[in-house]
Parts: structure tokens; C-alpha cells; sequence
């Protein structure tokens, strides 16, 4: 069953259910109204019976009809002793079947009056049972042959609206289910189309505020999300494949004219190793970068509290070790971040490895850290302007860098750390020369660093 047929039955179910309930209640007012008005009529004609004149043992009330006791035709009447003998009764037929004990109790003054529901016959009546004088009852009956007949007529023609009213309800339902379903037939379009083709650029497009709206809107957000990733993926494979052809092919030439016969020149073979070792390296390097970029991508570790200046204090020792030929001028304030130690760690390493890398000998790199941000400023020749723009973009390099190691992939990592932690990194030329590059991480918690103190 599909879910519109289903959605039809259930409003089909529902409407059913409350049309029943109507005709049940309807049915009930209807019934009661209609034995509310037997009884006004039961108790109007007994008021008159004793407002008359006494009967007493051998002639009917004065001024009545001797044949009828209620002094009505549709009602029938009878008096009733206490021990139960039918006194007196319209056209001399008593009826002993509505003798009851209840109605023996009223005769001897042991009950109030009441009305019941009894059959005579075939025939359902209603009863009022009254006191007449002493030890004796007055019971009238009237048939109900009319009221039975009124409700049956009620039970048809509530069953006929219930009825009609399902099949509209039915179908009113089926439109109703094909409008609200409408977005999800969109939707369910689009997933089967986007199955198929595998193109993520087709979108819902709903334009609703209801909750089948916000599903669209957000099925439309993670087919951009996904498009996107693709678009990263392939971006980054192909640079990646760009940037390992130009070492692979060195690397292979070299190995080439070592395994080769010819007899090298003095110290060519010496060279040659030397640039094999050099070009394993730089890509070793390339490729744990690529790593980590791709790493970076992926869903992150759970952050946690991570005290941003002693982190900053290790990277730069170890920065300090590997590139002895630069000072490190540190003023790092107590700062408390919320992220993923490594990968900040790893971002870091980067900036100051950057920083480094375009130091001259001997020159300083300042690295400061307060209220979530590092700054770090080296004093080399600066980025050009035309530069500044795309130097976190991958494998980019600038003219002057061309000639220097590295892969182009350091900057764009601290910037994909950035944007994971809810920050940004921004490279700008420092007063005085050289780059000053700061980066900030939305995941700090000033108040929660002075709880450290």
C-alpha cells in the first residue's frame, strides 16, 4: 500500500470514527428527547387524574368517562393496590404484566413515583407509576410505537450521512494526501534522479516554511554539502596527481641513470643519490600532508579542552630543534580553547615551519598567543600583494617560493583546521617587512582560562 493510499485511509478512518460518534451522540440527545417528552405528557396526565375528583370502590371519578381511568385515548391507565390487585383499569381490561413490585411499593407509600420502560404485549411502553389515595397506585402507560418509529427512522438516516460522509471524507482525502504529499513526490523524484545520474546539482527547491519544507531545504543543503566534498575530492586528487608527476619523473629518471652501464663522472653518482634522497623526501612530505589534508576533511575527533599557549610553547621548541638557525621570540598568555589538540597542534607546526622557512640566518620569528589567537610574525621579505589572496589555497606557491621545499598544502591546512574550529587565518604584510599570519579559534573560553590561574 503505497503511503498516499494510506494517509487517504487514515483520514477515511479518522472522519468514520468521529461520524460515528456524532450519530451515537446525536442518536442518544435525539432518544432522550423524544422519551423526555413521553414523560412530561405521562406526568401532566396523571397531575390532571388527581387533581379530579375521588373514585371509590363501585364508580369511576365523577365527570370522567366510566371506560377510562388517565381520561386520554393514547394513554392507558390503571389503579393498583398494595397487594397488588389491579383496582381499576381503562375499558375494564387490566394488564397484570405491569403490576410490578415497585409498583406494589408505591401503592403502600413505600416509593416515590418513578417511570419505567416495560412491554406489554409486543409493544414497548413507558411507564409513570404515581400514589392515589391510600394503599393505592396510579399507573399510566403510554406505547412507544411512535418513539421506536421515530428512532428508527433517525438510525437510517444517520447511517446514510455516516456513510456519505466517509466517501467524502475518502474523497477529500485522496486530494488532500496528493497536495501535502506533493513535496515529498518532489523529493523522492530528485533522490531517484540523483541515484541515477549521480549529478548532485539537482535540487528540491521547496519554497515552504512547514516541516516538509525544512526536510527539503535540508536534503537540498547536503546534496550542496556533497557536491561540494566531491568537488574538493577531485580538486584535490587532481592537484595532487599534478604536483607528484613533476618528482615522480625526476625521481625515475635518476634511479634510470644510476641503474644504467655507462660509467658517471667523478661525484655525478654521489649527486645523483643525494637528489634521489632529497626528492624521496619532499615527497614523503607531500604525501602525509595530502593525508592530512584529507584527514582534516573528514568528520573530527570530539574536541576538547585544549590550553592553547603550552601547546604553542611545544611546537615551537620542536620548530626551535629542526631549524637552528632561527630565534623564537615567544609572549604567550594563558589561553583556554575548545577543538581537536592534534589538529590544531598540526596547524601550529605549519604557521612557525612557514614563518621559518622565510627567515634569513639568523633572523627572529615572533609567536604570540591571547584570547584564542596566535600570531606569528617573521621578519623575511614579505608576501607580494598579488600573493596575499591565495596563499592558503592548495599547492599554491608564490614565484619567489618556487625554488624553495615544500608542497603548497601547509597554509591550506591551517586554514581547514581554521574553519573546523569556527575561526579564520589571515596572512598580511607586517610594518616594517616581512608576513604576519594570525590565527583564530571561535572555540575559546577566556573566563574558563582564568579558572587555571
Amino acid at each position: 500500500m503505497s503511503f498516499r493510499l494510506r494517509v487517504t485511509a487514515l483520514i477515511a478512518v479518522a472522519v468514520a470514527v468521529a461520524s460515528i460518534g456524532a450519530a451515537v451522540a446525536i442518536y442518544v440527545v435525539v432518544q432522550d428527547q423524544l422519551t423526555s417528552q413521553v414523560d412530561r405528557t405521562l406526568a401532566e396526565t396523571a397531575g390532571a387524574v388527581l387533581r379530579g375528583p375521588r373514585p371509590d370502590d363501585r364508580r369511576p371519578p365523577f365527570g370522567r368517562p366510566p371506560q377510562l381511568v388517565s381520561g386520554r385515548q393514547d394513554i392507558f391507565g390503571q389503579l393498583v393496590d398494595s397487594s397488588g390487585s389491579v383496582v381499576r383499569a381503562d375499558l375494564g381490561e387490566a394488564v397484570p404484566a405491569l403490576v410490578t413490585p415497585e409498583v406494589r411499593e408505591v401503592a403502600a407509600g413505600k416509593r416515590q413515583p418513578f417511570y419505567a420502560t416495560a412491554e406489554s404485549g409486543d409493544v414497548r411502553v413507558r411507564v409513570y407509576v404515581t400514589p392515589f389515595g391510600s394503599g393505592v397506585a396510579l399507573e399510566l402507560a403510554r406505547s412507544l410505537e411512535d418513539v421506536d418509529g421515530a428512532l428508527a427512522e433517525t438510525r437510517v438516516r444517520l447511517i446514510e450521512i455516516a456513510l456519505a460522509g466517509v466517501l467524502v471524507a475518502a474523497a477529500l482525502g485522496a486530494l488532500v494526501a496528493r497536495a501535502v504529499l506533493a513535496p515529498v513526490a518532489r523529493l523522492g523524484e530528485t533522490v531517484e534522479e540523483v541515484t541515477r545520474t549521480r549529478d548532485l546539482t539537482r535540487r528540491v527547491g521547496a519554497r515552504a516554511n512547514d516541516e516538509l519544507g525544512r526536510l527539503a531545504r535540508s536534503f537540498d543543503g547536503m546534496l550542496a554539502a556533497l557536491e561540494m566534498s566531491l568537488r574538493s575530492q577531485r580538486q584535490l586528487v587532481a592537484d595532487a596527481s599534478h604536483e607528484l608527476r613533476t618528482p615522480l619523473t625526476s625521481l625515475r629518471t635518476n634511479i634510470e641513470v644510476l641503474a644504467g652501464e655507462r660509467t658517471l663522472p667523478p661525484g655525478e653518482r654521489e649527486r645523483l643519490l643525494s637528489d634521489v634522497v632529497e626528492q624521496l623526501g619532499e615527497m614523503t612530505t607531500l604525501i602525509a600532508e595530502l593525508i592530512d589534508l584529507a584527514r582534516a576533511e573528514e568528520q573530527p575527533d570530539e574536541p576538547e579542552d585544549v590550553r592553547l599557549d603550552l601547546l604553542a610553547a611545544d611546537a615551537v621548541e620542536r620548530t626551535r630543534r629542526n631549524r637552528p638557525g632561527v630565534e623564537f621570540e615567544t609572549d604567550l598568555e594563558q589561553s583556554l580553547v575548545r577543538g581537536v589538540p592534534s589538529t590544531i597542534e598540526r596547524a601550529v607546526a605549519n604557521l612557525l615551519d612557514n614563518a621559518a622557512k622565510w627567515s634569513p640566518q639568523g633572523g627572529s620569528v615572533e609567536v604570540g598567543v591571547r584570547d584564542g589567537t596566535v600570531t606569528v610574525r617573521d621578519h623575511g621579505p614579505g608576501i607580494a600583494e598579488e600573493d596575499l589572496p591565495f596563499v592558503f589555497d592548495r599547492f599554491y606557491r608564490a614565484r619567489s617560493a618556487r625554488g624553495l621545499p615544500g608542497s603548497g598544502l601547509g597554509l591550506a591546512i591551517v586554514r581547514r583546521v581554521a574553519e573546523a574550529h569556527g575561526g579564520e587565518v589571515v596572512a598580511e604584510r607586517a610594518e616594517g617587512g616581512g608576513t604576519r599570519m594570525t590565527l583564530r579559534l571561535n572555540g575559546s573560553r577566556p573566563d574558563a582560562a582564568e579558572t587555571h590561574n
